[in-house]
């Protein structure tokens, strides 16, 4: 899903190829490619149309049953150290824990499992709850999902284990507003009707400086990938009957 990969492959395919005439105009579309992609003011626009808006606290009017965090890079234990490493995306975790301390969830769930296909015992959802019960979280209000693999997983794990817990009760469904609309359609497809609180938002108000307007930005390739992660995954999964 990174742009720069398709580059770097126009670039050995612009190698290989004999015709002088051919190679010239393959470096052209290489040319436009990597400003178009590395210009941040444009991957910001596409963002902007594919986020969903985060909500105020005042617009949270009752106690939710259950608030259900996703878990996605958020948080590794480095053994070596005994210590939790906070990654991206860590946002959610500390907006659940506001939540929570704002006396607007009553139980945590928390669905997240390795997400890794080398990496298998990397129980995120189980460090998460570590850090929440240091924080002064009572262990007894919070559920762990950890075996959950992807967002499809999320949903259906979460399913389950609020058909037992909670059946019937108000969701709040937590996660970052890149990832807010494929979640929604997968809880929507497990009959969990659940309120969005979108986390991590990655534009804000627009830009017109000309360094953000012009200038090539590396760091507009991440946040491509991101986009194009969510919305080809939305995609896929309406194919397959996820959503």
């Amino acid at each position: 899903m990174n742009p720069i990969f398709w580059i770097l492959i126009l670039i050995v395919v612009a190698l290989f190829i004999k015709r002088r005439q051919v190679t010239r105009r393959l470096l052209i579309v290489v040319i436009i490619l990597f400003y178009f992609f590395s210009n941040h003011f444009i991957v910001d626009e596409f963002i902007r149309i594919w986020e969903m808006p985060m909500a105020r606290y005042q617009s949270l009017d009752k106690q939710y049953d259950v608030g259900v965090v996703l878990g996605g890079n958020m948080v590794n234990l480095d053994r070596s150290y005994d210590r939790l490493i906070f990654r991206s995306n860590s946002d959610r975790i500390i907006q659940t824990a506001d939540l929570y301390f704002r006396g607007r969830l009553k139980t945590i769930l928390i669905s997240g499992g390795p997400g890794d296909l080398f990496q298998r015992d990397k129980y995120e959802a189980a460090f998460l709850k570590m850090y929440l019960v240091s924080i002064g979280i009572p262990d007894s209000v919070i559920m762990v999902d950890s075996v959950s693999d992807n967002t499809h997983e999320n949903a259906v794990n979460s399913a389950k284990l609020m058909k037992d817990c909670c059946p019937g009760g108000n969701v709040l469904l937590i996660t970052s507003s890149m990832h807010m609309r494929r979640s929604l359609a997968c809880f929507k497809k497990e009959g969990i009707m659940a309120a969005p609180f979108p986390t991590d938002k990655n534009v804000n108000k627009r830009r017109t400086d000309i360094e953000h307007l012009f200038i090539p930005q590396l760091d507009s390739f991440i946040f491509w990938r991101l986009l194009l992660h969510e919305t080809v995954g939305y995609l896929v999964y309406d194919l397959v009957g996820y959503i």
